[in-house]
């Protein structure tokens, strides 16, 4: 994801959760989280319980998230130490793609909104129209694939299965950036019978997603099994003494260490691609033919 396009998400949810905006540049956001955004992101659970237990009136935090320095105003001086100091202190971190705060936003949308229903808004023709406009449901899923050894890179995609006819489209959660949707199924509008189940439809993701993994370079893989292979010989070659010792009760000392070594090494630098779902949701749109 680049700077923007983490912009974009983390302005979505702060959105979504009604948090309040107070400034906002091409580089930065500062906002007031809403209850739900301080709850899910703040990590305050005894705050979040003193609460609830008494009934106090909340108080969130002021955060200023930063996507990029070099396109953002400079920001006020905190105030200085003193009483008030911690409430009035505005709290900033840069939100990158990898960065810890960026996966909390991720596990709080997942959370609490891994599933949207959506109907496209017609058109002005359509809404004049004599004939229904028919709908062609779609399943857009956003997957996380991970490519996991001592080192570690992560790829969003963004693929979309029509139920009626089985097309693939990638980059779909581009497209509907650009479309206007409701929750609500518009007047005048009717939506086509599905041919795919959801199951078939996850399938053909799926093996969609692996074919297209298996065309990649996998020259990280094998670079990875060489360094273990060097790890490998380097402990085996400390251990080789230490393991013809006599003294039986240090001898299974050792036994255990090395095997344990070797374990945590087989961890660390086993070649590994992990396929997650962040989000799905069903789109009902207009053909792509007629737009």
């Amino acid at each position: 994801m680049s700077a923007k396009q983490v912009q974009q998400y983390v302005l979505r949810y702060l959105d979504a959760t009604n948090c309040h905006l107070i400034e906002k540049s091409p580089g930065h956001v500062i906002v007031k989280l809403s209850p739900q955004a301080d709850r899910e992101l703040t990590n305050r659970p005894y705050y979040w319980g003193f609460v609830d237990r008494t009934g106090t009136e909340p108080e969130t935090m002021k955060f200023c998230f930063i996507f990029d320095k070099d396109k953002m105003p400079p920001l006020p001086p905190d105030p200085p130490p003193g009483p008030g100091y911690i409430a009035h202190r505005l709290l900033k971190e840069e939100v990158t793609y990898g960065s810890r705060r960026l996966d909390q936003f991720f596990q709080a949308a997942k959370a609490g909104g891994s599933y949207v229903n959506l109907f496209e808004l017609p058109t002005a023709e359509q809404k004049s129209s004599n004939f229904s406009t028919p709908y062609e449901q779609w399943l857009g899923v956003n997957m996380k694939v991970e490519f996991a050894c001592d080192m570690k890179r992560e790829e969003i995609h963004s693929l979309g299965i029509s139920m009626v006819t089985g097309e693939i489209r990638e980059h779909f959660c581009d497209d509907m950036l650009i479309r206007k949707m409701t929750p609500r199924l518009p007047a005048n509008v009717h939506v086509l019978r599905s041919a795919l189940t959801l199951t078939k439809a996850r399938n053909q993701l799926e093996s969609f997603i692996e074919k297209k993994i298996k065309t990649y370079d996998d020259a990280w893989a094998i670079e990875a099994r060489i360094r273990f292979d060097d790890e490998i010989a380097r402990i085996d070659s400390y251990y080789e003494g230490l393991l013809k010792t006599e003294d039986e009760e240090v001898r299974k000392s050792v036994e255990e260490q090395y095997a344990n070594r070797k374990q945590e090494l087989t961890w660390q630098y086993e070649p590994k691609i992990r396929i997650s779902v962040m989000n799905c949701g069903f789109f009902h749109l207009r053909s792509f033919a007629n737009q």
